[in-house]
């Protein structure tokens, strides 16, 4: 699970938005300030609130100072910065509500962001001596998270760092950064680091070099650390040794006031609880030892047995036979034999702690090893509770954490439920979202791995909700032959339904890259949903056009890509009727493309080259068409000098060579240049160079040393849409040869995303590629289709997705409802499933 995903979870049940309480409501941090009065300049810019002089100019980038705060006293705190910025007419910002709080210092928040109260903005190096010499007097006692990021200053909750105070953005690898800029005027990434560094070209000023000192000189580490294991706000978990000779342990650290959990305890707290809860089970087979608790420089740490054994999430990405093309009845006995074996020694272990009046609390794939000989054990005792307490954990793993009406036991009878039905269909953190979908999860599993008679029946009774059954889940997907007219239909609404036009950042709920990336792009804002609407039949809607217009003229996108940026609004505006807009955008964004160096159709050169040749054919414009040429060329450039392939996987249409491959082939119809073609080869040989193959024939995407990806943005999908349309050129060509492993690798029964860059719209809009579908790919295509209904979601009379980790819905392109809607359109209409892609050579009508 990517765990970045929780903190967006806190704002609202149904969709992924940012914590934000409006002015005088509870919990607002600003509700205690004085006004400060008529010449100051006050907004409100997403989770920030920023005060500044009217008419006070501060530099681009220095010094800046960050305060931190717990819950306890973040109120006083900043009551005393601001008095204090407003008295002296010092430049700051800080957290809108408490619940941003909660969120940013949450356990599995950015680290770089935690603990971060206010920021201020001296204007000079005179300026910050002085507020830091005020405000640690003004200030001394209180504490906060430690601010990774940054330089401790004295003993206090201050903190500080070189940085950006306006937005500057630069390319770093592949990716839009905000950036610093360099004496000489180069723009470099501004490292948000979770340890403090300073540019080689900025002096420390002489009020810090009192605590550059202090940190050289803390305390001796005992561990010799020889890995990383995990990440989290609250600390990292290592492997370690400690003197000449000594086996392997596990250390883990917690970081005071960090890390916190729904009841406001800091990873501290929960170190304390578990290094108790494992001596008491220290006789328990399968429970981890302990060794020494011990604290360094304010964090502390658990020395801990290393037990063997991968997660059982990773061993089930491992062995599942439903991922496979070539599953047997077989393979999949053989896999319920191992699972039901792997269960039977999870029960017996939560079993022990159970007789010692335990509950173990946080039962989920990521807490259970297996070693190579399928002997399990658990880790991660932190959340652990007295049966007999009332207490429950104030964290959980989405799935698998029990409802509020949970007690004691019951707390763990509810995640082994879940963990019986999650090993046979991994599907479990959409019951959260959609419990009334239990019901039929749990009856298939059953029958596809003829499960013992009653298994179904024995996990339902454990996750039905209590009290008031659920909503009912049933859609038109669930129809033996559904009417593919309703679906979309229904789709279409439900994306409708879901407009917030009242909000500047987003339109339309969507992935957590909107908070990042603007809510008006191609991928997870507007622009995309707004393009497929209308290329899905759906209809044009010129008060949400107006919106997006709004939006690039408010705020001009910070960087140029296509699914990401100005290139793909400025599509969708030129698809729309809005030329000149159009051309503004793509005007005001020249600078930005000169810099990029991303290679990629998702940020990079390839879907700016791309969009620059579609408005040449469109409009008959040659100078886009030189302009589409010389990026192309850049790419081309790029292709000679790009590293080989690294440890994680980029390969695939989003930011792969695919994509600059897809330019290549597309100028080659343009200009029969049989140059383009060559290079076009070239380039999806690079991604085929990532690729390895599987056990069942199937040729696919690696990524890491455990897994192999098979998605359109990375993996085999997106490789096929372009190696099958280069292979009516080159026949004869590797990417000709590898189709059918390529195709392989889409046929698989379970994906665990419905959408069409990251899950199963995508592996089914590949397969339609194929100029004569075979057999086996049209029968894969009507399976992914009738799949759909597993995550399909009643909303406001409509349809909806989720987007990414299942854990809310989303309307977006890349995860959710507009990339369900486009493949519907491109299976059974012919339409282009993506812009540049083209149709596929002809529509599948199977079940229409």
């Amino acid at each position: 699970m990517d765990v970045r995903y929780e903190a967006f979870c806190f704002a609202d049940p149904l969709f992924f938005d940012e914590p934000r309480e409006t002015p005088g409501a509870a919990g607002d941090l600003a509700a205690g300030l004085s006004r400060p009065g008529p010449g100051w300049t006050v907004e409100a810019r997403g989770i920030w609130r920023s005060l500044r002089p009217a008419g006070h100019r501060l530099p681009a980038q220095g010094w800046k100072i960050h305060v931190s705060a717990g819950l306890d006293n973040a109120a006083r705190v900043l009551a005393a910065v601001h008095q204090y910025c407003v008295d002296h007419r010092v430049a700051y910002k800080h957290l809108r509500s408490r619940a941003i709080l909660v969120s940013r210092n949450s356990k599995y928040a950015p680290r770089e962001g935690s603990g971060k109260l206010v920021t201020i903005y001296p204007d000079s190096d005179e300026s910050l001596a002085r507020i830091l010499n005020d405000l640690s007097a003004e200030l001394e006692g209180e504490s906060g998270a430690y601010i990774l990021s940054d330089l401790r200053y004295r003993e206090g909750p201050l903190y500080v760092r070189y940085g950006g105070f306006a937005e500057q953005w630069t390319e770093h690898a592949g990716t839009r950064v905000l950036a610093i800029r360099r004496p000489d005027g180069t723009l470099v990434p501004d490292r948000r680091e979770p340890s403090f560094s300073v540019p080689d070209w900025v002096p420390i000023p002489d009020c810090l070099s009192g605590s550059v000192a202090a940190r050289k000189n803390g305390a001796r580490f005992p561990y010799r650390v020889a890995g990383s294991l995990h990440f989290s706000n609250g600390g990292g978990v290592y492997l370690a040794e400690r003197g000449a000779g000594q086996k392997t342990l596990v250390l883990k650290e917690a970081r005071p006031h960090a890390g916190l959990d729904r009841d406001g305890a800091d990873a501290v707290a929960r170190l304390n609880r578990e290094r108790e809860v494992l001596e008491r089970l220290a006789d328990v087979p399968g429970v981890p030892r302990v060794y020494e608790q011990f604290t360094v420089w304010e964090h502390h740490y658990l020395a801990m047995e290393h037990l063997p054994g991968i997660a059982l999430s990773s061993w089930l990405a491992r062995h599942y036979p439903l991922t496979s093309g070539s599953r047997t009845e077989a393979g999949l006995t053989a896999y319920r034999d191992r699972a039901l074996a792997v269960l039977a020694q999870v029960e017996r272990i939560v079993a022990d702690i159970h007789r010692h009046g335990l509950v173990y609390g946080d039962l989920h794939g990521k807490n259970i090893l297996v070693d190579e000989h399928d002997r399990v054990s658990l880790i991660d005792f932190e959340l652990a509770v007295e049966a007999d307490s009332g207490g429950r954990p104030g964290l959980g793993a989405p799935g698998f954490r029990a409802p509020a009406d949970r007690h004691g036991f019951e707390i763990d009878e509810h995640a082994l439920a879940a963990l019986r039905l999650w090993l046979f269909l991994p599907l479990v953190m959409l019951l959260e979202l959609a419990p009334g979908k239990l019901r039929g999860i749990a009856d298939f599993a059953e029958r596809r791995f003829r499960l013992p008679d009653g298994y179904a029946d024995r996990v339902v009774a454990v996750l039905a909700p209590r009290g008031t059954p659920p909503a009912a889940t049933h859609t038109a997907l669930d129809e033996q032959r559904p009417d593919w007219t309703l679906v979309r239909k229904q789709i279409a609404e439900a994306i409708l339904a879901s407009a917030t036009p009242d909000r500047t950042d987003r339109l339309f709920p969507g992935d957590i890259e909107q908070f990042r990336s603007g809510g008006a792009g191609f991928g997870v804002g507007a622009a995309g949903v707004l393009h497929s609407l209308h290329i899905a039949g759906a209809g044009r809607y010129p008060e949400y056009e107006q919106w997006l217009l709004a939006a690039a003229r408010r705020q001009p996108p910070a960087r140029p890509g296509f699914f990401d940026g100005s290139h793909g609004i400025a599509y969708v505006l030129e698809e729309f009727g809005y030329s000149d807009e159009a051309d503004e955008l793509l005007g005001a964004s020249r600078a930005l493309v000169e810099q990029t160096v991303d290679h990629g159709l998702e940020s990079g050169l390839a879907g700016i080259g791309l969009t620059r040749l579609h408005f040449a054919n469109t409009r008959g414009d040659l100078a886009f068409a030189r302009q589409a040429r010389d990026t192309a060329v850049r790419l081309a450039a790029a292709l000679d000098t790009a590293e080989p392939p690294g440890r994680f996987a980029r390969a695939g249409l989003m930011n792969g060579w695919s994509g600059p491959a897809l330019l290549f082939l597309r100028l080659h119809e343009h200009t029969g240049e049989p140059s383009w073609l060559a290079l076009a080869e070239r380039a999806v040989g690079r991604d085929l160079e990532e690729c390895v193959p599987a056990p069942d024939g199937s040729l696919q995407v690696r990524d890491g040393t455990l897994r192999t990806l098979p998605y359109v943005a990375i993996g085999s999908a997106g490789i096929l849409m372009v190696a099958e349309q280069l292979a009516r050129h080159l026949p004869d060509s590797a990417a000709a040869r590898s189709l059918p492993g390529l195709r392989a690798a889409c046929r698989g029964e379970f994906v665990i995303h419905p959408g069409l860059l990251y899950g199963r719209c995508g592996l089914a809009a590949a397969l339609a590629f194929a100029p004569e579908p075979d057999r086996d790919a049209r029968e894969a295509v009507d399976l992914h289709l009738a799949r759909l209904s597993w995550h399909g979601v009643p909303y406001h009379g409509g349809l909806a997705f989720p987007g990414n980790q299942l854990l809310r819905l989303s309307t977006d392109v890349s995860t959710g409802g507009a990339g369900v809607l486009r493949t519907l359109a491109a299976l059974l209409d012919g339409a282009e499933p993506l812009p540049f892609l083209g149709p596929a050579p002809s529509p599948h009508t199977s079940g229409r």
